[in-house]
């Protein structure tokens, strides 16, 4: 199967691209950027925006791995995160539809519901959230994985291409999960957790009450977006660090993240099942990010949540991934 992988100077590109050569598949790469990897396969830079250029990369190919997107909503304005994202991927899906290609593997992401970047508060309506939680979005990078989930909806309805879009969460290089600064930062927090449930219930709901006003006001200053001030993130005056950390980063990520070989896998998974029609799936670790015990973080974190799928076992992720091992056969392996 020859597949042309997009934006494959990424992070996430750059394994996809070594994992798919291992099982041996003939892999075209292009990105903006110059290429920094040794490899076999022919590398093309390439601007999305050209569709004329993709075009010309997509013939000959039997699938499409679109990873190229401006990913966060510190790359760049508003406008541009939405123009770059949203219409780069309409020439990917227009070029595969005009060379006659029926498969295309696009990284969506987590929020694409509207969460990590959020101007207000994200209140999961039940958990663990699974493909069929409402959206709400209300920022431009979120927005844009809205509508790139759309456009491969929309390409199904056209041109009977079947897709899959990735809600990808956190991704780390596997080389970062255990050093000592992220099994410190983890360290930290769980004891920190572990002593702020023994805190009277008062207590505990007058800091959650402080730092959720103090977070929503941050969030809606759009302090979040473009152009990002480093440093802007420390926790206001009568904030405690870790609980500014936990509500302001954590609660909004659901603490989810999966490592960038199982990233990688999910890819894989999704070019080979058997499957018709275009499917937004969640793809994430099994375990929170913080292994720590998941009704707990609920129960602080998301008062307000009553409705549950399922009761909360151990440290389970808050992300349910049922549909992607029933689809594709996803399992993370890197747990």
């Amino acid at each position: 199967m020859r597949v042309l992988i997009t934006g494959s100077e990424g992070l996430i590109g750059r394994v996809v691209a070594t994992h798919l050569q291992t099982c041996g598949w003939d892999i075209r790469l292009t990105d903006i950027a110059p290429n920094t990897e040794a490899s076999s396969a022919v590398y093309t830079i390439c601007d999305i925006m050209n569709f004329e250029a993709i075009r010309s990369l997509v013939e000959g190919c039997d699938a499409v791995v679109h990873l190229a997107a401006l990913r966060n909503p510190f790359y760049g304005p508003g406008e541009d995160i939405f123009r770059i994202n949203t219409a780069g991927t309409f020439n990917v899906f227009e070029a595969a539809a005009k060379e006659g290609v029926r498969r295309v593997v696009q990284a969506s992401s987590i929020n694409a519901i509207g969460c990590g970047w959020n101007l207000g508060d994200f209140t999961p309506q039940y958990l663990p959230i699974d493909e069929d939680h409402p959206i709400f979005t209300t920022d431009p990078y979120s927005f844009s994985k809205q509508i790139v989930e759309d456009i491969g909806a929309y390409y199904w309805r056209r041109d009977s291409i079947s897709s899959i879009a990735l809600r990808l969460p956190g991704i780390y290089a596997s080389e970062n999960r255990n050093t000592p600064q992220a099994n410190e930062r983890r360290d930290n927090m769980r004891q920190y957790l572990d002593s702020f449930v023994k805190r009277p219930p008062s207590e505990q709901q007058s800091l959650m009450a402080q730092v959720r006003d103090k977070c929503l006001a941050f969030r809606s200053a759009r302090n979040l977006e473009h152009p990002f001030k480093t440093g802007s993130v420390q926790p206001p005056e009568g904030i405690e660090l870790l609980l500014w950390q936990a509500y302001m980063f954590d609660r909004f990520n659901l603490w989810a993240s999966l490592d960038v070989r199982d990233a990688a896998l999910a890819v894989e998974k999704s070019l080979t099942a058997k499957f018709d029609g275009s499917h937004s799936l969640f793809v994430s670790n099994v375990h929170n990010s913080l292994g720590y015990d998941s009704a707990t973080l609920a129960g602080l974190f998301f008062p307000d949540v009553t409705q549950f799928k399922h009761p909360l076992s151990g440290s389970e992720s808050l992300v349910n991934v049922s549909r992607a091992r029933e689809l594709i056969g996803f399992e993370p392996q890197y747990v």
